[in-house]
């Protein structure tokens, strides 16, 4: 095959691999709409265009010689065809058969994910007189299963359009220029007019020409001088007039551009949400539930990267409304609820280009109490303190590291640490994420996110020598208060806002700068900042005022620096520090807690594993992976080989910790697991089950027994038995 041959097959499979994307997705979608639809009419219509979308992925796949694709594809055809002819019934079977048939042909394909947000499709609108531009295509809804229609657009590599959309970002600092050199004339301009305002004053006075009567040179200068600063003001006013022209010009010309990038960059929340039917389908089948959700306002659209950003926390939380909310069948039938429970997910427009997503369930709640006995176990709380903790405050609680209500560990929850994820990963994006819960009637989960990522509206501050910027939409108010107004409850400075008394903190030492010290009468600058419902005062020594602010990212190696969100240029060239509101109000609530205003970090150092752990397999290869992996993390590892054994050994020894397989000879897990708490010395002792049982039953059977954490095989990965085990012990 020459050169130029195998570079055009190259193009071909590229071509095919985009095109096969988007039969893959339709097929998905179609099946997932005729899984949930009652009309027969609309049953028809969809079985008629999943048939098609097959065949034409048939068509596509022998075009480019892929005999397995192919094939898979006539096997598709073939029970759509079956289901077309009524000879073939829609059962709950048959869906699994089809959802995994097409999962292997998306595998084969080498597409394991389908992920709308990696393609963007663009629309070259037709030829204008004066202008042309790029606009992003709205897609047809994907539950129509019908394809995009290729008339009128091109295809153009996503990371191509990242490129050119930050070299417009980067505009905005031109633009930013500009206002900047405006404003320095119009001060030349006014210090001009005022140094004219105080020379025709000096001159016109009698006695300062009568000094300089005998000086015919001091008049000329004078004349001269009179002359000079008439030009000055003519040439300074004319100056102004230009900086504004050119700044408006450019000003237009870069929020044109910007617009018309953000647009060709911004997609429907529906490309985002497509895995989503199937991902809660597929969990709730695992967890032995019935559960249908319904997706609104999947037209609203927002920057791909807040799309791409915003999956995985949304991914967590619907997996805690499977696991967590909806309850089994038999349990809601018994509350007197549908057997089938209920997940929405709503994208609701707000002011200040910022859009809401509602995430809900009507399963059982959060239950508090299991919160706060997480907490406590934790030492996040102490129990007086939890006694006395009101339930909305409770809720907050489920985004700390470690607290989980689940009663055993899995592959799906019980580690404590995907809301905390979820927080961290939402404030990153600069949203906030609350939670509203009542007890039997379900969760709702508010997230708050801008639409877009580049440029948001800033309230710039100095503290001492440095200026630093605020998003505007998480301040509430500016204003300024006299030493007089701030009052000490329980040892810590509070003002009154609007009947409300919130907790007060000096900017500069929650950011671990020099203190500064005024006297009782000084007027303090202070704003209010809100996030997630919380309120908190900061005392600045100057609100310099609002501005648009260009986002610039602090880059992978400063990807997490405490109170410090990102950065921006100012327009007179000056980097300035964008903080985090959410750390921010961490940090002041810590410094409060702590006694002192100085700073502590959030992050505290594990401490380095020398505890004892007995491990329980038969399989000599898995006990001795399982011991391998445990040694290299530094614990001392003792090993048994069968249920009977590990009894043993528990008994006339010491440990910490107890991984066991589940079918062994002799006694299997459960049975250990089951002696294990039945003994009043070793009651406490936690035990991860580590086994290839994987129904729900089994899993069922683990929490029964007592097991603190039960891990699939078939889902093994080293770093969560680690985790695990940390957390365990």
């Amino acid at each position: 095959m020459s050169e130029q041959e195998s570079e055009f097959l190259q193009r071909l499979l590229a071509t095919f691999n985009i095109e096969a994307q988007e039969h893959v997705e339709a097929l998905f979608a179609g099946i997932a709409e005729l899984e949930k639809c009652p009309d027969e009419t609309r049953q028809a219509e969809l079985i008629e265009a999943v048939f098609r979308e097959a065949h034409s992925l048939k068509g596509a796949a022998r075009a480019v010689n892929l005999i397995p694709v192919e094939t898979a594809c006539q096997a598709l055809e073939t029970g759509f065809a079956a289901m077309k002819n009524k000879n073939s019934a829609l059962t709950a079977e048959l869906f699994d058969s089809l959802y995994t048939a097409i999962g292997k042909l998306s595998e084969r394909l080498g597409l394991p994910q389908i992920d709308r947000i990696t393609a963007v499709p663009v629309e070259i609108p037709a030829p204008h007189p004066e202008t042309q531009t790029i606009t992003s295509v709205k897609p047809p809804a994907r539950g129509s299963a019908e394809k995009l229609s290729m008339a009128g657009t091109v295809r153009i590599a996503s990371a191509k359009l990242d490129s050119i959309f930050l070299k417009s970002e980067e505009m905005l600092a031109a633009k930013f220029l500009a206002q900047q050199r405006q404003q320095d004339i119009i001060t030349l301009q006014a210090m001009a007019a005022s140094w004219s305002k105080q020379w025709s004053r000096t001159v016109s006075r009698p006695e300062f020409y009568s000094n300089l009567s005998k000086q015919p040179q001091g008049l000329e200068l004078i004349e001269q001088n009179t002359a000079f600063i008439k030009s000055l003001n003519y040439r300074l006013d004319a100056a102004v007039k230009a900086a504004r022209q050119d700044q408006h010009l450019l000003g237009r010309m870069v929020d044109d551009l910007l617009e018309d990038m953000k647009k060709a960059l911004m997609l429907p929340f529906s490309a985002l949400m497509e895995i989503f039917p199937r991902l809660v389908r597929d969990l709730a089948k695992s967890s032995g539930k019935d559960i249908v959700l319904n997706i609104s306002g999947g037209e609203i659209e927002a920057d791909r990267r807040i799309l791409e950003e915003i999956k995985d926390p949304l991914i967590h939380i619907l997996r805690n409304c499977v696991d967590h909310g909806i309850e089994l069948p038999d349990i809601r039938a018994n509350l007197g609820k549908s057997p089938c429970g209920t997940i929405g997910i709503a994208i609701l427009p707000r002011s200040g280009n910022r859009i809401e997503i509602d995430i809900s369930d009507d399963g059982a709640g959060i239950d508090t109490t299991k919160v706060k006995a997480a907490a406590t176990r934790l030492g996040i709380l102490e129990r007086e303190q939890a006694s006395r903790l009101e339930d909305h405050v409770c809720a907050e609680l489920i985004y700390r590291s470690g607290v989980s209500t689940s009663p055993i560990i899995t592959e799906i929850s019980g580690r404590g640490l995907g809301l905390a994820i979820v927080r961290e990963k939402i404030e990153g994006l600069g949203g906030c994420v609350a939670v509203e819960t009542q007890p039997g009637n379900g969760t709702v989960f508010r997230i708050e996110l801008p639409l877009t990522l580049a440029t948001y509206r800033g309230i710039a501050v100095r503290v001492g020598e440095q200026t630093f910027v605020l998003p505007t939409g998480n301040v509430e108010r500016c204003m300024r208060i006299r030493r007089d107004d701030i009052r000490t409850v329980e040892n810590r400075e509070t003002i009154l806002f609007r009947d409300e008394t919130l907790s007060l903190s000096w900017l500069s030492e929650v950011l671990g700068m020099p203190e500064r010290t005024a006297g009782g009468e000084a007027l303090y600058q202070l704003l209010v900042l809100k996030m997630g419902g919380k309120r908190m005062a900061f005392i600045v020594d100057e609100v310099l005022g609002e501005q648009e602010v260009l986002v610039k990212s602090l880059g992978p190696q400063l990807a997490r620096v405490r109170n410090i969100a990102a950065a921006t240029i100012l327009g007179s060239g000056k980097l300035a520090p964008i903080l985090n509101v959410s750390d921010l109000l961490k940090s002041a609530q810590l410094a409060a807690q702590t006694g002192s205003r100085r700073t502590a970090d959030f992050k505290t150092d594990g401490p380095t594993p020398t505890n004892s752990v007995l491990v329980v397999e038969d399989s000599v290869t898995a006990r001795s992976l399982l011991k391998g992996i445990l040694e290299m993390a530094g614990y001392k590892v003792t090993t048994a080989n069968d249920g009977a054994e590990g009894l043993t050994q528990l008994r006339s020894g010491e440990f910490d910790l107890v991984v066991s397989d589940v079918d062994m000879p002799r006694m299997n897990g459960f049975d250990l697991t089951a002696k294990i708490r039945a003994d009043k010395r070793l009651a406490d002792l936690p035990v991860v089950l580590v086994t290839a049982l994987e129904s729900r039953e089994d899993k069922e059977r683990g929490i029964e027994v007592g097991a603190n954490a039960y891990i699939v095989k078939g889902s093994f990965e080293q770093s969560n038995l680690l985790d695990i085990v940390r957390r365990l012990i």
